[in-house]
């Protein structure tokens, strides 16, 4: 492995202390290990330890704005920037396309810079941003391999997806029977009723109006605004005010709701749980159904007479959705409930008859209950037998029916090998946690993917 190159590509301060410290552990093992930071103080920081680090809002060829995006294999570049859009609240589409062009361009200076004509493993979390992507593409341009990280099934798992932005395959190669651990896991998920929460996101799940007041918050807050307007730093997530007025209005949406949320139900409904609305399962992997609101509406045309259709925000987001069309589609459809936010996953799944979904990990959650799942999106479980693919939105009406007329129980054993492939397709390690023990754990998975090359 020796002078092996890899590459991070980080977008905060938290991802590049982590990354740092990966990195430091890969050197000792023989590694070359270089760092882009698309957060200018953290270029400066890991500058100043001495590492070989990119700051990319420096790095740009000449020629950037003339680049064309087919030299790099991409067809609709309209589609990717939906992500910003979505994310950030944005319409202006030339700014975003000059900007994805300059990303483009810088990665491709640095990726000639660092590697020198020899192969370079570029490591980044998944995301839709144009940072993100640009060093995707630049490094499938440049015949270099991309790794996404993305949070598996199982807390303190991931996916390690190579050279792709579809979501993971967990194929034939990986099944097994299920060993003693996991059928402990899968039985300990539904008794507690447990959702599994990636540590780095553990602050999204609480509510808008906590999110923005309690401390840490303010002096996150506080350090951005000194950053941007005095020291006049770059970093990708700049959109502070955005950011401040999304939550005030997420908050906002939470009150209007309130006397719609409906605090119980009946067993035997479609469930649908919405799905954090500008994430990248939506905004790329599965861009024909960002609309959520009309994807509700249509399943509540097309459900079955006598059906009620469950719907609840995801606890990440509540308030994200809409309260005006929210309240339109609850006006509209008298099969349709919303639920408190309150209600556990895994209770709504038990009592419901069946659960249609994008790619949420909702889909996952409901085959280890026994439950008939369609899915309409890329996620990672769309391969399995065990669940109903629907390739087109024009089909979900005769699936439905399909999978309600169907009282053959699903087979725990062939569940439990399919969650048995789903840890055996992915790695230990979490995001961005610091203990030793993940650092340690994070590190071993990435020489074993690079070991696998």
């Amino acid at each position: 492995m020796k002078n092996q190159k890899i590459l991070f590509v980080s977008l905060a301060a938290n991802q590049a202390v982590f990354f740092l410290k990966i990195g430091n552990a890969l050197k000792s093992q023989g590694f070359e290990v270089g760092h882009v930071c698309f957060h200018e103080g953290s270029q400066k920081d890991l500058s100043a330890r001495g590492e070989i680090v990119y700051n990319p809002y420096r790095e740009v060829q000449e020629d950037w704005e003339s680049l064309d995006f087919g030299r790099f294999g991409i067809e609709s570049p309209m589609l990717l920037l939906g992500h910003e859009k979505a994310a950030y609240e944005l319409r202006n589409t030339q700014s975003l396309v000059k900007k994805f062009k300059r990303n483009l361009s810088a990665m491709t200076c640095i990726l000639n810079r660092f590697g020198k004509g020899r192969p370079v493993t570029i490591i980044q979390e998944l995301g839709g941003f144009t940072s993100v992507l640009a060093a995707y593409y630049a490094a499938r341009h440049a015949g270099h391999d991309n790794y996404f990280i993305e949070p598996s099934f199982f807390r303190g798992r991931m996916f390690l997806t190579k050279n792709s932005l579809q979501a993971p395959v967990v194929g034939d190669e990986d099944m097994a029977p299920a060993n003693p651990e996991i059928k402990r896991l899968l039985n300990e998920i539904v008794e507690t009723q447990t959702v599994a929460i990636p540590i780095k996101d553990r602050l999204h799940y609480r509510s808008a109006f906590h999110k923005l007041t309690d401390a840490r918050s303010v002096r996150r807050l506080l350090a951005k605004v000194w950053s941007k307007y005095v020291k006049g730093e770059k970093e990708e997530f700049d959109h502070i005010g955005g950011h401040v007025l999304r939550h005030l209005r997420m908050q906002w949406n939470t009150l209007r709701l309130r006397g719609s949320y409906q605090h119980s139900i009946e067993p035997g409904f479609i469930y649908y749980p919405l799905h954090v609305p500008a994430d990248f399962a939506l905004t790329i992997r599965s861009s024909e159904c960002l609309d959520q609101f009309a994807l509700i509406d249509f399943l509540c045309r097309i459900t079955p007479l006598g059906r009620q259709v469950v719907i609840k925000e995801h606890p990440a987001q509540v308030g994200s959705a809409s309260a005006r069309r929210m309240k339109d589609l609850l006006q509209r459809h008298d099969n349709l409930k919303l639920l408190h936010p309150s209600f556990n996953n895994h209770e709504v799944i038990r009592l419901a008859a069946a659960v249609v979904t994008v790619n949420s990990k909702a889909g996952a959650e409901a085959l280890l209950h026994g439950k008939s799942v369609l899915v309409l999106g890329d996620a990672f479980y769309r391969t399995s037998s065990l669940v109903t693919r629907v390739p087109q939105l024009a089909h979900l009406e005769a699936s439905i029916r399909s999978l309600l007329g169907e009282s053959a129980e699903k087979d725990k054993a062939e569940i439990q090998q399919y969650f048995q492939g789903v840890w055996n397709r992915s790695y230990a390690g979490e995001l961005y946690y610091l203990s030793d023990q993940n650092i340690v754990s994070f590190t071993k998975s990435i020489l074993k993917i690079v070991s696998e090359k």
